[in-house]
């Protein structure tokens, strides 16, 4: 019986120590074969992490882990790539000098990893941009950039608006680097809770391709119906299917596509069997609550906005 994989965002970890893997290298397979530079939006605690995390291993070549996996027999596991992967996950970004901590530590890290002589710190993006190059020059080999949460150092400080556009500023330079060094870089991924569209960060990334609502990847994260009744059919002994359905299964990311289950809110029913909003009581963003309160908005007529595309970005 394997284990539940309750905060695992490290693909290695959760293979290697049993725990349930629910198989998204199908996707993973078609991204990273038809398109090189891409953003996916997703709420947090979502599974963001942990795909991103198997996107670099397969790059990385760990074929080991992937045994019994749709990928195993169709990537070309002789060919590797070095990987940049950075993440904003942890930390609290509502100080402007721990961002540039962060960023300036996360190159040193890296650096280190890739054995690559560190001498001159210039400035953070000049410092990223050498980087790509030396690791190219080194493995003589493009590179892959992962870069996982990019908007949490300005949604951190949403409701301090010089703090939110100085992190802003910080990060318009730093992921430049990326479209800055297109003839170097193979495959980037960005992962994030919003699109910051009208505030510039995008401006200098405007070669990515948003996969938010293509109906091909809809269920790129979380989990569907069949995958629950699958992959953790020993969990399920004495569950009320539709109960848990009725709970956890109303996220969407396409009209005409099935609901998806929140992963944690999942996870954490099966291990305790206690009907909770796990997700809601450790994922709500806050700065959403304080503008909804700050405006008085009506609560109920959430229930019945119809949006377009262009709304959301």
């Amino acid at each position: 019986m394997k284990n539940l994989p309750i905060g695992i965002s490290s693909f290695e970890n959760l293979i290697k120590y049993n725990y349930i893997y629910v198989d998204k290298t199908e996707y993973i397979y078609s991204l990273i074969r038809g398109l090189n530079k891409i953003f996916l939006s997703r709420p947090r605690r979502f599974g963001k992490s942990l795909f991103l995390d198997t996107i670099k291993c397969v790059f990385e070549g760990k074929k080991e882990l992937f045994q019994g996996l749709y990928i195993y027999d169709k990537w070309n596991w002789e060919q590797k790539y070095p990987v940049i992967k950075i993440d904003f996950v942890g930390g609290n970004f509502t100080n402007t000098q721990f961002l540039i901590n962060k960023l300036q530590n996360t190159l040193n890290n890296l650096y280190e990893y890739h054995e690559i002589n560190y001498v001159q710190k210039i400035d953070i993006s000049t410092d990223f941009q050498n980087l790509i190059k030396k690791i190219v020059e080194k493995y003589k080999t493009k590179v892959i950039i992962l870069i996982d949460e990019y908007d949490k150092p300005i949604l951190d400080c949403i409701t301090d608006v010089p703090t939110a556009t100085a992190n802003r500023e910080i990060l318009k330079g730093f992921y430049s680097v990326i479209k800055a060094s297109d003839e170097y870089v193979q495959f980037a991924f960005l992962t994030g809770v919003s699109k910051f569209t009208k505030t510039s960060i995008f401006s200098g990334l405007n070669n990515l391709h948003d996969i938010t609502l293509e109906r091909e990847f809809a269920n790129v994260c979380g989990y569907t119906h069949e995958d629950l009744l699958h992959y953790f059919a020993d969990y399920l002994d004495d569950v009320d299917l539709n109960e848990v359905k009725r709970w956890y299964n109303g996220y969407g990311w396409d009209i005409d596509e099935p609901r998806v289950y929140n992963p944690f809110d999942v996870l954490k029913f099966l291990n305790s069997k206690k009907y909770k909003p796990y997700w809601f009581e450790s994922g709500t963003p806050t700065f959403l609550v304080k503008l909804i309160q700050e405006k008085d908005y009506y609560l109920p007529e959430l229930e019945n906005i119809t949006v377009d595309e262009s709304l959301l970005s």
